[in-house]
């Protein structure tokens, strides 16, 4: 059964994130989803991102009951820039008999050809998961299938909830005093409010 990656800060986990995970392993058939804590994101250069510990310590409690939730330290234990391919290159070396496939939203396909060597990135991946949302524009295979030869072999659509809900509106919202607990595991609230996390 294949492994499922899944990147991003994580500033902080929420709800969506598990639901899209959970998504994302019943329809692929994934044996586990690794979710890959990215320390320094090059396309978030300069932005203020929570301290790492934090956001480990968040990211663990928000999937410790889930027994097929794991987290990768591969993007942790190293330094920056933490580009996508080294990632899969490196799980790869890992885990050489697991078949990967990277989890991705619909606008991040898109961009795809901004990425850091996005051939090498798909050639890399034994397979995207791609998580499309009802109502979402259909991604055109064919187009980035030009600049990115082998993509649409590699490609699997997840069909996903529409979930508004972002770490970005709850870290607004933590700042402008507005209600967001219910859009966290509770565990994960809690380490926001005992650490003042998002709060100015």
């Amino acid at each position: 059964m294949p492994v499922g990656i899944f990147g991003g800060t994580f500033d902080p986990p929420h709800i969506a994130h598990l639901i899209l995970a959970a998504e994302a392993q019943a329809q692929l058939g994934l044996s586990q989803v690794l979710w890959v804590l990215t320390a320094g994101p090059p396309h978030k250069q300069g932005l203020p991102l929570s301290d790492l510990e934090h956001r480990l310590g968040m990211l663990e409690v928000a999937i410790r009951d889930n027994p097929c939730f794991s987290i990768s330290r591969v993007d942790i234990d190293r330094p920056p820039p933490h580009y996508s391919l080294d990632t899969v290159r490196l799980l790869s070396a890992v885990c050489p008999h697991e078949e990967l496939i990277y989890l991705m939203g619909g606008d991040s396909l898109n961009d795809l050809p901004t990425w850091h060597q996005p051939v090498q990135f798909v050639a890399a991946c034994d397979g995207i998961g791609v998580m499309r949302r009802p109502g979402e524009e259909p991604t055109h295979l064919t187009d980035l299938e030009a600049s990115i030869p082998g993509l649409s072999e590699k490609v699997q659509f997840i069909e996903a909830p529409l979930l508004e809900i972002s770490s970005s509106d709850i870290r607004r919202r933590a700042a402008q005093g507005l209600p967001f607990r219910y859009f966290l595991p509770p565990g994960v609230y809690e380490i926001i409010q005992a650490n003042h996390l998002y709060q100015g």
